[in-house]
């Protein structure tokens, strides 16, 4: 399990960060298993990170962060790589 993924500030803006969330999901995808990481809301700029790589926004949530308090997350799922295919007619 991942808690929370960091770059450092020097390294920001560099690109560093982009590989890093599909890299933490991996071993879930390897077990067929979808991740739904999520982004602490105040981080602006990781939350345009996850919507640059194609996520959505899922839900905010309040997580206890301990002696952090209640911090909001975002919720951010990656497109369906096998959506459910409709059931219909073809025309």
């Amino acid at each position: 399990m991942v808690n929370r993924l960091y770059v450092s500030p020097a390294a920001r803006g560099h690109g560093a960060g982009a590989p890093l969330p599909a890299e933490a999901v991996a071993p879930a995808r390897a077990l067929g298993l979808r991740a739904v990481p999520d982004v602490a809301a105040h981080d602006t700029a990781a939350t345009a990170l996850y919507e640059r790589l194609g996520r959505h926004r899922m839900a905010t949530v309040a997580q206890d962060w301990g002696p952090h308090g209640l911090v909001d997350v975002h919720c951010c799922a990656a497109p369906d790589p096998h959506p459910p295919h409709s059931v219909g007619h073809p025309r």
